[in-house]
């Protein structure tokens, strides 16, 4: 909601949520990673793509139509498959991928270094890092505490401030990033 309130066309894929947004963003509402994943491909191409929060990273493989009983102690009747990487599939598109590719890494430890490999891995231009394990910040509180770090190696740290203040500072640093970007192509 921070870039549209700073005037950019913002489409939000989002899945289930009792969240009001604005009118000025265009929501598409899916409910399981497939969707999502086709939602983002129909999408494409777009200048910016920002994926603040992630599918889960299994998925059952297979379906029960019945509900398993508690009696039943074959526990490992959960088969498990991957879901296809969104971040990573928008960072390593090359014939779409956006001019700007902005990830998020939730961690509980080694903040910068694992943020960092995510960035590399998945072909980001940008993370926002956030310690998850503090009480003060993170989920399910009004505030958070980031670590922005781009793909050239540059980190800025941002203190703990309000969400809506983080979320403002971090849709700034993109509208940078992608101004100076389209200037140093032209």
């Amino acid at each position: 909601m921070a870039l549209s309130k700073l005037g950019v066309k913002t489409t939000l894929v989002a899945g289930p949520t009792s969240i009001n947004f604005s009118k000025d963003i265009n929501i598409k509402k899916i409910t399981n990673a497939n969707e999502m994943m086709n939602a983002v491909q129909k999408l494409l191409p777009v200048d910016v793509a920002v994926c603040a929060a992630a599918v889960a990273d299994f998925k059952p493989k297979n379906k029960n139509k019945q509900k398993i009983k508690k009696n039943n102690l074959n526990f490992n009747i959960l088969n498990l498959e991957k879901n296809r990487d969104i971040l990573e599939y928008l960072g390593k598109n090359n014939k779409l991928r956006p001019k700007l590719v902005v990830g998020f890494s939730a961690e509980t430890e080694n903040l910068i270094e694992n943020s960092t490999q995510k960035l590399n891995q998945k072909y980001c231009d940008m993370i926002i890092a956030n310690d998850v394990s503090k009480k003060r910040t993170g989920f399910n509180v009004d505030h958070n505490k980031i670590c922005i770090i781009e793909k050239n190696g540059k980190i800025e740290n941002v203190p703990r401030n309000t969400k809506s203040y983080i979320a403002t500072k971090i849709a700034k640093k993109i509208i940078d990033k992608l101004l100076i970007n389209d200037k140093n192509t032209n």
